[in-house]
């Protein structure tokens, strides 16, 4: 398989359309099992006795219970010959449905023959390890390495929750592409041809790289902007509550604060949503996330990375994502429904996903890059 190494391409200009996918159906990669599916209309608040709004992210088992689920104990499956526990056997039989992507690196190079992969990444939980103290979530030069290596084969994104300059400065690779805010500020690839949209401009980062911003929640801004210093304000008598701006979202991040206070961060956070109606409340890995009310995702920066890589409706392209949190399950969504390319979840505990594949931890994740590159190495022409 021979990838081309240079990555610039049209952007695309407009948004896409809801409901239509544009990744075409390839019959070398394997079906999806249907009972797998997570719909995201499953991960939305809702306060007990509360209005149900846009306040959406968890109808089914109630906001405490979601808060709870958010980050689930981690379950690392034994493997020094001793008697297995049942969390060993629930997430052996959980590795059945989502098997080891390190394990199953044959079939995925099969998949992968005379294709052009693109490859997304998140960030925190994935190429960094979850940390009590978010803006300490450095990545290790180890697994640099291997994000910097894989790039020079492939296209390469981040696709994070992150204000897109956070990620960016934690990473520190200018040769990859970087999509912060969920998908919603996206700094992409940029060609002569491309035309002018209200929300994509042409830009020169501080390194001197030209390339093309999209960022369809731009008016949102001042809102954003607001409602952060209100969060702020309300929770800052909370021990251990952090929030953070990521431009286009707001992150209540409660890792940090006794499970008896969750009542109240909750409770505090709903009162001030109910004055902002163009938002709505999403959860992540105990934290709580204030986004605007717009059809945009993580599986829609997804599309359009791939249209502006040229690689749009192309059944000779293999789109991998790699991700741990309910935010990347819109980005395996797009992967499972197009049948084309496939979703890695990273987890240590057994959780329903539409991705195909599993690791288990940000060192898996290192191990899988490095097999990645290896693999294309190995394979390249010798001159």
């Amino acid at each position: 398989m021979e990838l081309e190494r240079n990555h610039n391409a049209s952007v695309l200009n407009d948004a896409s359309p809801k409901n239509s996918s544009r990744l075409g159906p390839h019959s070398g990669l394997p079906k999806y099992p249907t009972s797998a599916a997570v719909s995201s209309s499953s991960l939305l608040l809702t306060i007990p006795g509360k209005k149900t709004g846009l306040l959406d992210d968890v109808r089914s088992t109630g906001w405490l219970d979601a808060m709870k689920s958010s980050s689930p104990t981690h379950m690392f499956p034994n493997d020094s010959g001793t008697e297995l526990t049942e969390n060993d056997i629930a997430y052996r039989n959980w590795m059945l449905k989502y098997p080891s992507a390190l394990a199953s690196f044959g079939k995925l190079t099969s998949y992968a023959k005379d294709k052009k992969v693109v490859l997304f990444l998140d960030y925190d939980g994935t190429l960094s390890p979850i940390v009590d103290n978010p803006d300490e979530a450095y990545m290790s030069n180890n697994m640099r390495l291997a994000v910097q290596n894989v790039a020079k084969y492939f296209p390469t994104a981040i696709i994070s929750g992150r204000s897109r300059d956070k990620v960016l400065e934690f990473v520190g690779l200018t040769e990859l592409y970087y999509a912060g805010s969920h998908g919603m500020d996206i700094m992409g690839p940029v060609s002569p041809s491309t035309n002018t949209h209200e929300n994509c401009v042409r830009s020169t980062e501080k390194q001197g790289k030209e390339v093309k911003l999209y960022q369809p929640a731009s008016e949102f801004l001042p809102m954003i902007d607001e409602i952060y210093r209100s969060l702020v304000e309300i929770t800052k008598e909370i021990e251990g509550s952090t929030v953070e701006n990521n431009r286009f979202c707001v992150s209540v991040h409660y890792r940090n604060v006794e499970e008896k206070s969750w009542t109240t961060i909750a409770e505090l956070v709903h009162d001030i949503m109910k004055n902002y109606p163009r938002l709505r409340l999403t959860h992540g890995r105990k934290v709580l996330e204030v986004r605007p009310v717009l059809d945009w995702d993580k599986g829609k920066a997804c599309e359009f990375l791939l249209k502006s890589l040229g690689y749009s409706n192309s059944d000779n392209v293999l789109p991998i994502y790699v991700g741990d949190d309910r935010t990347d399950e819109d980005a395996f969504k797009v992967l499972r429904d197009g049948n084309q390319g496939f979703g890695i979840l990273v987890s240590s505990a057994p959780k329903a996903s539409n991705a195909f594949y599993s690791l288990r931890d940000p060192s898996e994740v290192l191990e899988f890059l490095k097999l990645v590159a290896m693999w294309k190495e190995s394979s390249a022409p010798q001159l």
